[in-house]
């Protein structure tokens, strides 16, 4: 199995799981033992600041909480960008991709502002037993792509599933203008 960490699983318009209905999640960990990743386009209304403090003044805009996923949603999981000139190992910081990784909440925010382009909060978070991710993709429930550094972070998280399948050309950008319920079409 080649691991998808780092890549974006984009919902097919035939998914229709409340949870995941147009959703873009971003894999933080694909391994034998399963799968774990963040909805990146469920915003909420509540602020990070509100809820985490300090933590607020490094979130990008919007700088509220996203629905991470339907698993644990009373817990934190938190994506940051490394800013381009940082060389050194960041304290907190796991890598997922390049320079996007998760932080770890415990750390001191202050001592990361150097360190960290972004963040991004997610209460809750979206998980696949092993094989289970494989069979909803073989059976056309997700797209896979590439993700960009900036797709975690983008500022209209909205748009972010038509954004992500405009760009791949041909078809799919096609399926970005698909009725969110065909029945009133």
């Amino acid at each position: 199995m080649e691991s998808m960490t780092g890549q974006l699983l984009v919902a097919t318009p035939t998914l229709k799981d409340p949870n995941f209905d147009r959703t873009v999640v971003l894999l933080v960990a694909h391994e034998t033992g399963g799968a774990l990743g963040v909805v990146l386009n469920r915003a909420t209304e509540v602020p990070v600041a509100d809820v985490l403090g300090n933590w607020g003044e490094l979130a990008g805009d919007p700088a509220v909480l996203f629905e991470g996923g339907p698993v644990q949603p009373e817990s934190a999981i938190c994506l940051a960008r490394t800013r381009p000139q940082v060389t050194k190992r960041v304290s907190g910081f796991h890598q997922v991709s390049g320079a996007l990784g998760t932080i770890d909440l415990s750390a001191d925010p202050d001592l990361l502002r150097e360190s960290v382009a972004g963040i991004r909060v997610f209460a809750g978070y979206s998980g696949w037993s092993p094989g289970q991710l494989e069979d909803e993709i073989s059976a056309g429930s997700w797209f896979v792509f590439d993700a960009l550094p900036g797709d975690p972070f983008v500022n209209r998280p909205d748009d972010l599933w038509a954004m992500v399948l405009r760009r791949q050309g041909d078809i799919l950008a096609a399926v970005a203008h698909f009725p969110p319920d065909v029945s009133l079409n």
